[in-house]
């Protein structure tokens, strides 16, 4: 019989409902058991069952980037330590995620006190997954009772707006069932901090003698800017400025990709010629709410003292930092000088014009393929996929996920593409995050998702697959079938890549060889296997459509295809 009392549980669900958070993806358990029957009943959040950890916790980390909010409900113990790995990727990324959890109860303490019983999934200290999580989150709640739950949760989730990262919530076992008065019905909002007026002054004057000595300024933008709703404010930005501007990998997609401002996306080495030209003469630029990775390391080694650096953590001028000036003031304060006084002198500069397709992809191909125009590379498939895509009028359907692969390198050389729609583990680095991604992305973006990973990546949660079927929906998984972990050859022994027998792959970098059809008919999903251009581009057709199935492409491409862009990469 279904509980009516209101509860703890339905609290939660309640405040996540407010801030249109409708799915909670989970692992069950016993502990958890109170939250999640009570997730099962509870009106407008479904529940959405996961296969592991991993893919639970993937798929909320990337509903929370494109919904502002996700959530994942875990066991005790041997779930949550199992998806501390994503949660440490969306804590990196700034990517908001509730983690919610259940520990062994009050009852379970005291017999642990008066016999010395060590609980199931317990490590001997009951504290352990709070104290664990605490590395990889800006709050967190151990719940011993439901006076002052209300409370406590309220101020949770307002951290996880406020600061777009994860929080951890856990109870005793009997907490989440326990009664609680419901919520009001004011929704929950992020704490805006403001600035010291004199700080803040101060920065941007700094900032503006900067910016006026330069010739070739360029705004650099990251994904804080994304994340903390300021997309509209760097669009006024760059507007008022005229100033270029480019984009780190993991800041793809800030903006709507297009116009004559953005240059196109800066992945190091990976990048386009003209994105590495430009980057390399401007003497200026207006870095905002940028996560520098070593990824980046020549920039920062070369260009650290150009750079007027805003971010949600400091405000940076050259070498002089300015405490308590927040990323928002300081992007409305520039913005505002620049509509008062103009630009500080002529700036009438425009980007070169960026096609969608064939360009940049077959001059960043491998060249031992040219001979042979039918076989598939990394850039020629996304080649196909883009001019399928804008050919299609489908790119404004679409949002991509990438783990940490050659796909993805060769990806960020991707244009016109929409706001929000590139979502990649470009930070934090994990292969993987693309496949258990995939749900996650699509519940909360409303758009079909194309994932593309490496065969690598995609053995790490193929299983996430079966939760696409399960949840009918039509999600497409590329896997890039080159049968060994490409990126890591490259930092390995590129040699390997070299024609002929004698240059071979190191052991620990030859995969399994998997039967992708087989797979993609037990999980439910519809299989595709292409191993030429016409054979992708027919299956881009047919895949165009499915409505209610996930579909599992394997792309076979040469073992020892390089693109451009890795070889650049590993020569660094």
């Amino acid at each position: 019989m279904q509980n009516t009392t209101f509860t703890v549980a339905d609290y939660l669900l309640t405040r996540l409902k407010q801030l249109n958070v409708t799915e909670v993806f989970q692992i069950p358990g016993d502990y958890v058991k109170h939250f999640t029957q009570a997730l099962e009943h509870f009106d407008g959040v479904k529940a959405i069952g996961c296969i592991n950890e991993l893919d639970a916790a993937y798929a909320a980390d990337a509903y929370g980037r494109t919904r502002g909010l996700g959530a994942v409900s875990l066991q005790y113990g041997v779930s949550t330590f199992i998806a501390l790995n994503s949660i440490g990727g969306a804590y990196v990324e700034r990517s908001p995620v509730v983690v919610i959890s259940a520990t062994p109860g009050s009852d379970a303490r005291q017999i642990t006190k008066m016999y010395d019983v060590l609980y199931h999934h317990s490590t001997g200290n009951l504290a352990a997954d709070q104290e664990v999580y605490d590395q990889v989150t800006v709050a967190s709640e151990t719940l011993s009772t439901s006076a002052g739950a209300a409370e406590k949760i309220d101020n949770l989730l307002i951290a996880a707006l406020t600061h777009k990262r994860p929080v951890f919530i856990e109870c005793y076992k009997e907490v989440w069932g326990e009664p609680c008065p419901p919520p009001s019905d004011t929704i929950l909002q992020p704490i805006i901090p403001q600035s010291d007026p004199l700080a803040l002054e101060n920065a941007v004057s700094a900032a503006w003698a900067q910016i006026a000595q330069a010739r070739n300024p360029l705004i650099f933008a990251g994904v804080e800017v994304l994340r903390h709703g300021l997309s509209p404010l760097l669009q006024e930005l760059i507007d008022a400025s005229g100033f270029l501007y480019t984009t780190t990998s993991l800041g793809k997609t800030v903006l709507d990709e297009g116009g004559d401002k953005f240059i196109g996306t800066y992945s190091d080495q990976a990048s386009i010629q003209h994105v590495l030209d430009l980057v390399s003469a401007a003497d200026c630029f207006l870095t905002l709410g940028t996560i520098m990775t070593d990824d980046y390391l020549w920039f920062i080694e070369n260009k650290y003292a150009d750079m007027v650096l805003a971010t949600t953590e400091s405000i940076r001028v050259g070498y002089f930092t300015y405490e308590n000036v927040t990323m928002r003031d300081f992007m409305e304060a520039l913005t505002t000088r620049f509509k008062a006084q103009g630009k500080p002198y002529p700036l009438e500069v425009k980007a070169p014009p960026q096609p969608p397709y064939p360009e940049p992809w077959l001059s960043n191909s491998d060249p031992r393929w040219n001979d042979q125009p039918q076989v598939i590379t990394y850039n020629r498939f996304f080649q196909h996929a883009m001019k399928f895509l804008n050919d299609s009028n489908m790119l404004k359907d679409i949002v991509w996920t990438f783990g940490i692969s050659s796909a993805m390198y060769v990806a960020t050389n991707a244009y016109g593409l929409p706001q929000n729609s590139f979502l990649a583990s470009a930070a934090w680095q994990i292969i993987g995050y693309e496949t258990g991604a995939a749900s996650g992305a699509q519940l909360g973006s409303g758009k079909r998702v194309w994932t593309v990973a490496g065969d690598g990546g995609f053995m790490m949660v193929c299983q996430s697959l079966s939760t696409l079927a399960r949840n009918k929906l039509n999600a497409v998984i590329f896997v890039m079938s080159n049968g060994v972990y490409a990126i890591e050859q490259v930092y390995v022994n590129m040699d390997a890549f070299e024609p002929g027998p004698e240059h071979k792959f190191d052991t620990f970098d030859i995969l399994p060889k998997w039967d992708y059809l087989a797979l993609a008919q037990a999980f439910g999903a519809k299989g595709y296997r292409v191993t030429t251009i016409d054979e992708l581009v027919k299956a881009l057709g047919d895949i165009n459509k499915l409505t209610d199935v996930p579909a599992l492409v394997e792309v076979v491409i040469p073992e020892k295809d390089l693109p451009q862009q890795m070889r650049r990469l590993g020569l660094e």
